[in-house]
């Protein structure tokens, strides 16, 4: 793990960087604004994924237990007649994987999970989550992108998570001390003919508190 203290290259203030998902466990430690697995997608599932016609990339917002995220993503697929393969079959298993390691981390049973798929500038500014910690994988397209801002202003200098590297950020209701002032957004993508799929994952305590 390479926590980074001071605004460098690749990464900014407060935010680990992992090669290894165990390293992850650092971004429940204090100091850590956030947390990004370093990795990249197999180039044959990324090349798959960028070919797939917008109509058939899966679309969801669920609130799930955490050992159903399996035949949920099976399900949901389905439904989106994404073709069948060998790449469907690692995307499923990468988000089981994921949702099971974030549910880990924040000792959650049950988690709010969605599939977008993006074409707009949604959520194109700075801001951060009235929420306690989120995790957000890019699978297609432009990575979140992130940066340190000292008075709410938007960051100066800006940084992009790669494709396919997961980045786990605190929200708002994270119990920290001083506010690491680190806000993310959505990239603006409107008129490029940019599409992105977008994994989100939130932890949940008490699903009928969400109804």
């Amino acid at each position: 793990m390479n926590f980074v203290r001071k605004t460098v290259k690749d990464a900014a203030i407060g935010v680990g960087i992992a090669d290894d998902p165990a390293a992850l466990n650092t971004f429940v430690k204090p100091g850590c604004a956030a947390a990004i697995w370093r990795r990249q997608t197999p180039p044959k599932v990324q090349s798959w994924l960028e070919g797939v016609d917008v109509e058939t990339l899966p679309r969801a917002r669920v609130i799930l237990p955490t050992h159903a995220v399996g035949e949920t993503i099976l399900h949901l697929f389905d439904m989106a007649n994404l073709p069948a393969g060998t790449e469907r079959d690692w995307l499923q298993a990468d988000i089981v994987g994921l949702a099971d390691m974030f549910s880990g981390l924040m000792s959650a049973t049950f988690l709010r999970l969605r599939l977008d798929v993006v074409t707009t500038n949604a959520c194109r500014r700075f801001h951060i989550d009235a929420i306690t910690a989120r995790l957000v994988c890019t699978y297609r397209g432009t990575g979140t992108q992130y940066g340190v801002s000292t008075d709410g202003a938007d960051p100066q200098r800006v940084f992009t998570v790669q494709t396919g590297s997961p980045i786990l950020l605190r929200g708002t209701l994270w119990p920290a001390e001083p506010p690491s002032g680190l806000l993310h957004r959505s990239p603006p993508i409107e008129g490029t003919g940019e599409t992105r799929l977008v994994l989100v994952l939130d932890p949940v305590t008490d699903p009928e508190d969400e109804l």
